[in-house]
């Protein structure tokens, strides 16, 4: 389905649920603290595609000390709002990574099962350290025993869009996080 019309764009937009000022500060908070745990140590961000590619990118910009970035790539919903429960990884990073502090980038934490099939494959590589840090946690979907080291926001159980999240592959580009209207 290719959407050519801006009005049914507009009208799947429930409400917004954070702004793109709350993003911006926490963005901010979060640069700062991954300054202090990381200065002088070797980092990787990795990000995971397609959703987290817009947090990783400001996420980056807010963090003042040298990291590198690597990206993976993981499918779970396919077409529709709700997880598929099967996890497919469709890129890997190639490189070593056991040199490296790994702070994982991942735009959402679900059900959990994408995010602990990834945490376990990095980790079997023997990095440094090994951490995750989303942009959004909906704690009451998990059905894998999965938490964050970092959480910018938690959000009830609502799909939601924007700023790298989809639906159907469309409103990854709006500034903020909204409520998807079914």
């Amino acid at each position: 389905m290719i959407m050519t019309d801006k009005n049914n764009f507009e009208k799947r937009i429930e409400r917004v649920l954070i702004s793109e000022d709350e993003i911006r500060q926490k963005l901010a908070e979060y640069g700062s603290i991954i300054d202090r745990e990381y200065e002088g140590k070797p980092l990787l961000l990795v990000s995971v595609l397609k959703g987290a590619f817009i947090f990783l990118a400001d996420l980056s910009r807010n963090i003042s000390i040298p990291h590198e970035i690597a990206f993976m790539a993981a499918q779970s919903y396919f077409d529709g709002t709700t997880s598929s429960g099967n996890v497919n990884i469709t890129l890997d990073i190639a490189q070593d990574i056991s040199n490296y502090n790994v702070l994982i980038v991942e735009d959402i934490i679900d059900t959990g099962r994408t995010l602990s099939l990834i945490y376990d494959k990095l980790r079997a590589r023997a990095p440094l350290s090994l951490k995750v840090i989303t942009l959004l946690d909906k704690p009451e979907r998990r059905v894998v025993d999965f938490n964050a080291d970092y959480t910018l926001f938690t959000i009830p159980d609502h799909f939601v869009i924007g700023y790298g999240l989809d639906c159907g592959e469309y409103y990854r580009n709006l500034p903020y996080i909204a409520q998807y209207r079914e």
